[in-house]
């Protein structure tokens, strides 16, 4: 018998024995997990408009603080990563999650230092986010001036 048979004939071996994963129940979860964690985004928010005199354009950065310290906190105390394992991408999805995936980099490269361990790691992935969403807002920027000012001016 062959290599690839028996590559084959393994995989089709533990196929068998592997659980199926419910999609419904995991979207359901991720859905409602995803919604409480933005529910209590707009509560934050609420809270700032209504106890601090912000404008709702104000209230966005303090509440994305909030959110982020909070989600880094909950990272800390072994928290939010129960909760995503409950949620999958439920919890990966906002802003905490985000958030989440950073400190979890630092927290687990910090006997390295924090330069080389916990700043290093951190940013290997903030990295990423970030100059793909520069690069996409300077795209998008770019379409809606030429759209504006030679589109528009053609009309």
């Amino acid at each position: 018998m062959s290599d690839k048979n028996l590559k084959d004939n393994y995989s089709k071996k533990v196929q068998q024995y592997q659980p199926k994963p419910n999609y419904f129940l995991n979207c359901l979860k991720a859905f409602i997990v995803g919604g409480l964690i933005c529910t209590f985004g707009q509560l934050v928010q609420n809270f700032y408009i209504r106890y601090f005199d912000f404008t709702k354009e104000d209230a966005g950065n303090p509440t994305v603080s909030t959110l982020v310290l909070i989600a880094v906190l909950l990272t800390a105390f072994g928290v939010y990563d129960r909760i995503g394992q409950f949620a999958g991408a439920g919890s990966a999805v906002p802003v905490t999650g985000f958030a989440n995936s950073m400190a979890s980099a630092a927290i687990e490269h910090r006997s390295e230092g924090i330069v080389l361990g916990i700043a290093t790691n951190m940013f290997k992935l903030a990295g990423n986010v970030i100059v793909f969403g520069v690069t996409a807002a300077y795209i998008v920027g770019l379409i809606r001036y030429i759209f504006q000012h030679y589109l528009m001016h053609q009309l």
